[in-house]
């Protein structure tokens, strides 16, 4: 599993116009499922991700995590982040889960973020998504499960 995390100070995801979710400050999670990847692969990343030090503390350095600012997270599917782009110029997405695979792994990430943190937003998987935030530095990390 790949996560892109991006610090943010507000961030929106939108389907058809309409606002599906919505934070202020906290982490926009840009979600990719490969092939392989398992609920152990998600259980990692979920352990990383609310436990990663990125937000300021009151001498400016990344010492806090999102439980400690009690931040929001947006998590937002992105097949894309599963993309080859080793050979050529066309990214190839032989690499990426099924889409039965992948949205039962989203799904439970999803829930199980929920049960770990208070404040969890999503996108809606495999909607043409429009994301807007305004990232926070810029504050940038992706993580991995499987290197």
């Amino acid at each position: 599993m790949r996560g892109l995390l991006q610090r943010v100070s507000q961030s929106e995801v939108s389907v058809a116009g309409k606002s599906v979710g919505k934070i202020g400050k906290g982490i926009l999670v840009l979600l990719g499922v490969e092939k392989g990847d398992t609920k152990a692969d998600a259980d990692k990343l979920i352990k990383k991700l609310l436990a990663l030090r990125i937000f300021p503390d009151e001498d400016d350095k990344m010492n806090l995590n999102i439980t400690d600012i009690n931040g929001g997270l947006l998590v937002v599917s992105q097949f894309t982040l599963a993309a080859d782009t080793r050979k050529g110029t066309r990214p190839g997405f032989s690499t990426a889960a099924p889409p039965d695979i992948a949205k039962a792994l989203y799904d439970y990430t999803v829930s199980e973020l929920r049960v770990k943190h208070a404040i969890v937003e999503t996108g809606i998987f495999a909607a043409d998504m429009q994301v807007s935030l305004v990232n926070d530095g810029p504050v940038t990390f992706l993580l991995e499960t499987q290197l």
